[in-house]
């Protein structure tokens, strides 16, 4: 497989959309359009997103924690199949918004269901398959609430509306992770300037494919 597969992660409010869409348009504008694809977890196909809409129904309130995070491997695995493996033999640079690191950090710590066996579960869904590129944006769990009652609160869905220390679980979870896969998953301060940021995030991306920016 000759394309380039990056994730963006990051706790809630950390401003991925904003960073993503701007990435995006600016790798079009250098490698054409066909060349780059947007896709996003759980999600990213006619099949992936109808689970996506079960697990973000705030009408769901009482899914069972192993419920969802199987939702969410099984929604990955059709992702996978579907959209990024036939993206990346294709040649293409592949962003995605989420990805199995947000497993493990929001239902492996956020639900307590264990690191380990989350990351252990969605090996039957991604079979190997990692970014060669994880854009870690970090900011802290009150800064980032604070960001979406003041931007987005019309696009609040079930997870959104977790108590204040269940993010902060899932914010020291993605932390461990980058310390843990450090050639992996590159940190960016996200409570910079949004300009600031996107100029770290292009220059972490060339540090890693330095035909792109």
């Amino acid at each position: 497989m000759t394309g380039k597969f990056i994730s963006f992660e990051g706790p809630d409010g950390a401003g991925k959309t904003s960073v993503i869409n701007t990435i995006q348009a600016n790798l079009e504008k250098q490698l054409g359009k066909p060349q780059v694809m947007y896709t996003r977890e759980p999600g990213g196909n006619h099949i992936s997103e109808q689970i996506r809409q079960v697990l973000f129904d705030d009408q769901n309130t009482d899914i069972d924690g192993w419920t969802e995070a199987l939702l969410f491997a099984a929604a990955r695995r059709q992702h996978i199949v579907s959209e990024i493996i036939p993206g990346l033999k294709k040649g293409k640079v592949i962003l995605c918004d989420r990805y199995v690191d947000s497993s493990i950090a929001y239902q492996g710590a956020g639900r307590h269901l264990g690191e380990k066996r989350i990351w252990d579960v969605n090996q039957f869904a991604i079979d190997g398959l990692l970014p060669d590129l994880t854009i870690y944006l970090d900011v802290e769990s009150e800064i980032g609430l604070r960001r979406i009652a003041e931007h987005r609160a019309d696009q609040v869905n079930r997870l959104d509306e977790e108590q204040l220390s269940f993010h902060k679980k899932v914010r020291k979870s993605f932390l461990r992770l980058q310390c843990e896969n450090p050639e992996r998953i590159k940190l960016i301060d996200a409570s910079q300037p949004l300009a600031k940021v996107i100029a770290d995030v292009k220059q972490t991306i060339h540090a890693k494919f330095n035909d792109l920016f």
